[in-house]
C-alpha cells in the first residue's frame, strides 16, 4: 500500500525564531515558510552590534538575499534542496487586519499575528501555523483561532532524563573495591561484565562492606579510583564535587559541563581548578552572558562601561574572593591571585568581549551557560585552539532570557549531544553546599 502523502503546511516565522537560529527557515522539511514584512523591519534594528542576535540577523538577511537572487520576495521562491518547500515575504494587503479589532496596541507582535491570520483567511484549505519562541505570542495566536507552536529544532525531549555523568552501583564486590584502593584501578569486567561503560562517566561503588568513587577512563579502558583532591584550597564536600574536580584537573578532558542548582559549587570549583592549573595555561578567562536587568538594555544603567558591567560580574568576583580568602594575606597563594588579576593572566569579562577571539592555551569558564543558545555554545567551542579547556556551568532550570527554556537552551543541548565523547565529561551537582539557609530555599520555596 502506498504511503499517504503528507499534508503540506505553511509556517509563519516570528522574529524570535530568526534571532535564535538564522537558518531556521531551512528546518521545516517539505513545508512552505512565510516571513511577515514586520519581521524584516525588526531584523533591521538588530543588524548592528556584536551580540549573537546581531550576527543571526545579519546572516539571515544575507541568506534571504542570496535565495531571492533578483526575484520578488512577494512570490513563492524555492528553498535550496529537493526536499524543501518554498518561502515568501508576507506584504500588507491593504485590508484592515483582524488584530486591529482585537488588540488596541499597535506593536510588531500584533502585526506579525495579523499577517498570519490574513494568510489563514486567504488559504482556507492549507494549515497555517505561527512559529515563535515567545510563549505569550503563542497564547495570543491560539486565542485568535490560529495554530501556534515553539521552534522545536535543537530542543531536548526530556530534561529530567538529561545525562547526569554519574551513576551509583550498589552491587559491587568488596574485593573489587579493595582492588581500587590498593591498585587505584580495576578492570571494567569486574564491575560491568561484558558491558562497556560510557566514556568519562563517574561511579559511586558500594558493597555491603565498603564503598569507593570510580571513573571510567576511555584511554586505559579501566575504572580508575577517584580521590577527593583539593583545588587551590577548595576541598570537595561531597562525591559530586570530587567528580567535578577530577574532571577539571584531568588534562585529557578538554570540554566539561557542570549543571546544578544555586549553591552546589559549580563556578567555585571550576575557578579553583583553573587556579590550581594556572601554570599549564597562558590565561584563565571567566565569562558570563549579560542578561539585562528587568529586560532593560545595559545602556540604561548609569556610569561608564566598567560601572555598567559591575552588577553582572560581581558574582564571579565573589567566587574569586572566596578562594583567595582561604589563605592569609601574606601567603603566596593569596598574592598569586592579586598578581594574576593585575597582569591580566586571570580575566573576568562579559562573554560578548570574548566572543570572536581565538582561544589558544586558555582555561575558559563560561558561567550561567543556560542563558546561551545552542548556536552560541557551538560558536564558543569552535574558537578553541591548542591546549584550551572549556568549562560550561549553569542550571538548566533557571533561565533568565525570554526565548529560552530548559529544553532549548545551549547547556541542555550541549549535555545531550556530546555525552559519551572521550574529550568530554559532565557532572550534575545536586547537593547544595552554600549554607543551610540556601538549601532551605532550594528545597522548600
Amino acid at each position: 500500500m502506498a504511503k499517504a502523502k503528507k499534508e503540506k503546511k505553511i509556517f509563519v516565522l516570528d522574529t524570535s525564531v530568526i534571532i535564535y537560529s538564522h537558518d531556521s527557515i531551512m528546518n521545516f522539511a517539505e513545508h512552505d515558510v512565510a516571513i511577515p514584512i514586520t519581521v524584516l523591519e525588526e531584523l533591521d534594528q538588530f543588524k548592528k552590534g556584536n551580540d549573537t542576535k546581531n550576527y543571526e540577523a545579519r546572516e539571515f538577511i544575507r541568506m534571504i538575499d542570496k535565495l531571492a537572487d533578483g526575484r520578488s520576495l512577494s512570490d513563492w521562491i524555492p528553498l535550496n534542496g529537493k526536499t524543501r518547500g518554498s518561502f515568501k515575504v508576507l506584504m500588507p494587503t491593504g485590508k484592515k487586519l483582524e488584530t486591529e479589532q482585537i488588540f488596541l496596541e499597535d506593536i510588531p507582535d500584533h502585526k506579525i499575528l495579523g499577517s498570519a491570520l490574513q494568510l489563514q483567511t486567504e488559504l482556507k484549505d492549507t494549515p497555517v501555523i505561527l512559529v515563535t519562541k515567545d510563549i505569550n505570542l503563542r497564547l495570543k495566536a491560539k486565542s485568535c483561532g490560529l495554530k501556534a507552536e515553539d521552534y522545536e529544532t535543537g530542543k531536548i525531549k526530556n530534561v529530567s532524563d538529561l545525562h547526569s555523568g554519574k551513576q551509583q552501583i550498589d552491587d559491587a564486590t568488596s574485593d573489587t573495591i579493595n582492588k581500587l584502593y590498593d591498585e587505584y584501578s580495576c578492570d571494567v569486567k569486574d564491575i560491568f561484565g561484558k558491558k562497556k561503560p560510557e566514556n568519562n562517566t563517574f561511579y559511586i561503588l558500594k558493597s555491603n562492606k565498603n564503598s569507593a568513587l570510580g571513573f571510567y577512563n576511555p584511554i586505559t579502558g579501566k575504572i580508575d579510583k577517584v580521590e577527593k583532591r583539593t583545588a587551590y584550597g577548595i576541598k570537595p564536600k561531597n562525591a559530586e564535587q570530587a567528580f567535578a574536580i577530577h574532571a577539571l584537573l584531568n588534562p585529557d578532558i578538554k570540554l566539561i559541563t557542570l549543571q546544578g542548582v544555586a549553591g552546589t559549587g559549580k563556578t567555585l570549583i571550576a575557578l579553583a581548578s583553573a587556579l590550581e592549573q594556572r601554570k599549564e595555561y597562558k590565561q584563565i578567562y571567566l565569562a558570563r552572558p549579560i542578561v539585562p536587568l528587568s529586560n532593560k538594555d545595559i545602556g540604561f544603567l548609569p556610569g561608564d562601561i566598567k560601572s555598567k558591567l559591575n552588577p553582572y560580574m560581581e558574582p564571579l568576583w565573589d567566587n574569586l574572593k572566596f578562594i583567595q580568602h582561604q589563605f592569609q594575606e601574606h601567603e603566596r597563594e593569596f598574592l598569586n591571585i592579586t598578581d594574576m588579576v593585575n597582569k591580566e593572566k586571570l580575566m573576568i569579562q562579559p562573554l560578548a568581549y570574548i566572543r570572536g577571539r581565538s582561544l589558544s592555551n586558555i582555561f575558559f569558564i563560561v558561567d550561567e551557560a543556560q542563558n546561551l543558545t545552542p548556536h552560541e555554545v557551538k560558536t564558543i567551542i569552535t574558537r578553541a585552539g591548542e591546549n584550551t579547556k572549556i568549562v560550561f556551568t549553569g542550571d538548566v532550570n533557571q533561565i533568565d532570557t525570554p526565548y529560552l527554556d530548559s529544553q532549548s537552551n545551549g547547556l541542555s543541548y550541549l549535555i545531550d549531544k556530546v555525552k559519551g565523547h572521550e574529550l568530554y565529561a559532565h557532572v550534575t551537582l545536586e547537593k547544595g553546599e552554600r549554607s543551610e539557609l540556601a538549601n532551605l530555599a532550594n528545597d522548600v520555596l
